[in-house]
């Protein structure tokens, strides 16, 4: 797990309500804000921007997190980004990065969540290019209770006989990255915020369910709508 990125405190509140002002937020940023009563839970994400887009492939990927804290937790919370490598086997996927963030203060907080790219040799040939996941992932007490997923579109920058398709092996460089940024998945996972209810799940199993790459793909059961500046 990679060391703690530095959290920059957006502002700290102690309003029950968090209020985005949209007129300094870019027009391609995708909103996560949500109605409170619709969130029971002490950390929520607020808005992700996608840096870096479109971009080679071999470059890195970098997700700017803003998220809100209600309460001081007891432990850090533990990003993830992960790749699907093949829609057809959850093999390929590829965990690009895990990093701890830590201690939290409440209030919002915002910063750069930046993971190498895949490695192309791990992905089947047939799938370099062309649609595929990237999914940002949250957990607490090893608990995911929330997960964000963009359609990835890779493209060869060369021109090619699409009968015949690019030469192969292709040519790395040559490959740029587009991610969907405007239409995002979401989904929630309900958990429990507290240690001692940790060690009872655990005892009854982990919690987690397993993801199929279809419902990457599709974004799970996704339980609310994405708001989007207009």
């Amino acid at each position: 797990i990679s060391s703690r990125p530095v959290l920059c405190v957006v502002c700290a509140s102690s309003s029950p309500d968090l209020v985005i002002d949209k007129s300094s937020v870019r027009s391609d940023t995708p909103l996560l804000a949500l109605p409170r009563k619709a969130i029971m839970a002490l950390v929520n994400v607020v808005n992700m921007v996608v840096l870096d887009n479109p971009t080679a492939f071999a470059n890195p990927f970098q997700f700017e997190i803003t998220f809100e804290c209600l309460q001081a937790l007891e432990e850090d919370l533990e990003w993830k980004v992960v790749y699907v490598g093949s829609a057809e086997d959850s093999s390929c996927d590829q965990v690009l990065d895990e990093i701890l963030v830590g201690p939290v203060p409440v209030g919002v907080n915002k910063f750069v969540l930046q993971s190498d790219a895949p490695d192309s040799k791990a992905i089947p040939d047939k799938d370099i290019l062309g649609v595929t996941v990237v999914l940002v992932t949250c957990s607490y007490l090893e608990k995911e209770f929330i997960r964000v997923g963009y359609y990835v579109n890779n493209e060869y920058s060369d021109e090619y006989d699409p009968d015949v398709g690019p030469p192969q092996p292709l040519d790395m460089s040559k490959v740029v990255r587009t991610i969907l940024a405007d239409k995002p998945r979401v989904t929630r996972f309900p958990i429990s915020w507290t240690k001692n209810d940790k060690d009872e799940s655990q005892s009854q199993g982990d919690g987690k369910e397993k993801v199929t790459s279809e419902e990457q793909a599709n974004g799970g059961q996704s339980e609310d709508p994405m708001i989007t500046q207009e």
